[in-house]
């Protein structure tokens, strides 16, 4: 094939440097499994086991001789086939099945000229695309679940031995009340399996073959069903049977109903991913904060080499929380897009469907490429317990003032001990004071409290609440890790 041909353009030479999408402006997902999963040679290969996959199953419904089908099966290597030409191609019929369908047949024929009668028998560009895409998905989100379950197992581990590490709980970006790093890991960890578990609802029949022909008929199926005994065609047995056989072949679901124009389970997948991606960014997010200088309550694992900034040789860049983040602000808009996608007209959509490929893809990539960085982030964590009770120590025991005023209002009220506590708060900090010390010198507060009892009831180590006990039930209600298995 010529340059012009390619390109579809006479007298257009390709551009230099035209090739596969290398990663370069994603790198979420650059080198990762996901990434493997998703790539046009993938794709393209999914698609002709979509397509050997439908020979097999007529096959076995009896539209199709068995040595036709193993033909195609065997004919059926994306690597036979240039995958740049069927893209150029792709743009005289606006996808890219009906040059693969060509080519596709043409190889067959090569072996057995009857059995290229058989390619593509009564089917249609969409059920081999949709059933393609299915199959990625249920390939990658199987990396997905593997990477989830994975970095859960190490949150489990560090919110066990963590269980009882105080540190100040932030909200509104200032200190709160305290609570402890394991239950914040835990948090983290029921994301995942939170996150895990829509991956598993998408794997679980979520993930259906298209089956449908030229407008959602089955018709051209039909045709070729084998006559029954009475020498009349059961078009209903044979459709049963076929979509049955090819569900089976593929290991996929049968759907309900052909789903040309009922986008329901690209939108079902589209937003189990949104979910990944928004679950592994709390914890980027999470991450990206506890490591700043001035905090440094955690940092990522340290690589030679990583993180290096190009113009400030002191920085360590926290790289794997900027990935993971990177790809938790992407996934979701890509996600509304796929979701727009069931406003579809008619039984067949011209530029719905076809917008859904490169959103889904992508969707795929970036979750993919973020749950893989993420077991590395997880399994890497460096905690920092002592930068934690320095931190406790920043607003003087403020962080606990929660605990004095609950403690002081059934004496004086509930109002006046609220009131007295923000009156000592600012006073603290305004003088520069500790808090304990400027509580043991008011009044209202000696006569029901001794000094030893302010400094017991400000120690923000104490005053976690039931944090611990919340790890603890969190990592036994699934099989996480015994506290006592850390220590």
């Amino acid at each position: 094939m010529s340059a012009d041909q390619r390109t579809g353009t006479p007298g257009t030479p390709e551009p230099a440097g035209c090739g596969p999408d290398s990663g370069l402006l994603s790198p979420v997902r650059a080198g990762t499994p996901a990434e493997a999963v998703t790539s046009d040679l993938a794709w393209l290969q999914a698609m002709l086991d979509a397509e050997a996959a439908l020979a097999r199953a007529q096959a076995e419904a009896g539209g199709v001789p068995a040595e036709a089908a193993a033909a195609i099966s065997r004919a059926a290597r994306a690597e036979r086939l240039d995958v740049r030409a069927l893209a150029l191609l792709a743009r005289e019929t606006a996808n890219p099945v009906v040059g693969l369908v060509r080519e596709l047949t043409r190889l067959v024929a090569a072996e057995s000229p009857e059995a290229a009668e058989f390619v593509h028998h009564g089917s249609t560009s969409q059920d081999v695309f949709d059933t393609g895409a299915m199959l990625v998905a249920d390939r990658t989100l199987r990396l997905i679940r593997a990477d989830l379950e994975r970095a859960a197992e190490a949150l489990a581990v560090l919110a066990a031995r963590h269980r009882d590490t105080a540190m100040a709980g932030r909200t509104l970006a200032l200190h709160a009340v305290p609570t402890t790093f394991g239950l914040k890991a835990a948090g983290w960890r029921r994301l995942l399996l939170d996150a895990r578990d829509r991956v598993a609802a998408a794997l679980d029949g979520g993930l259906p073959v298209s089956l449908g022909g030229a407008a959602g008929t089955l018709a051209g199926y039909l045709e070729f069903a084998p006559p029954g005994e009475d020498g009349r065609r059961g078009h209903g047995e044979y459709a049963d049977r076929l979509l049955d056989a090819y569900a089976a072949e593929t290991g996929l679901a049968r759907p309900p109903l052909p789903w040309h124009a009922l986008r329901t389970p690209m939108a079902d997948l589209a937003a189990a991913l949104a979910f990944v991606t928004g679950a592994l960014g709390k914890i980027g997010v999470d991450v990206q904060s506890l490591t700043r200088t001035e905090v440094g309550e955690v940092c990522e694992p340290a690589v030679e080499g990583r993180g290096a900034s190009s113009a400030m040789p002191h920085k360590r860049n926290p790289v794997l929380a900027t990935l993971i983040r990177s790809a938790a602000l992407q996934v979701p808009l890509l996600a509304a897009g796929v979701t727009q996608c069931l406003v579809c007209e008619d039984e067949r959509s011209a530029g719905v469907w076809h917008a859904e490929w490169q959103l889904l893809r992508e969707c795929l990539r970036l979750a993919g490429g973020a749950a893989h960085t993420a077991v590395e982030l997880a399994e890497g964590l460096v905690v920092r317990p002592e930068r934690m009770r320095e931190n406790l120590k920043l607003t003087g025991s403020q962080v606990v003032s929660e605990r004095v005023s609950a403690v002081l209002a059934p004496r004086i009220g509930k109002a006046e001990a609220k009131e007295l506590l923000t009156r000592a708060s600012a006073e603290a900090e305004r003088t520069g004071g500790s808090l304990a010390e400027v509580l043991g010198a008011m009044p209202k507060v000696k006569r029901h409290l001794t000094d030893a009892q302010i400094v017991r009831l400000l120690d923000p180590e104490g005053y976690t609440g039931a944090a611990p006990a919340l790890v603890d039930q969190e990592l036994a209600g699934a099989g996480g890790v015994p506290y006592a298995q850390t220590r």
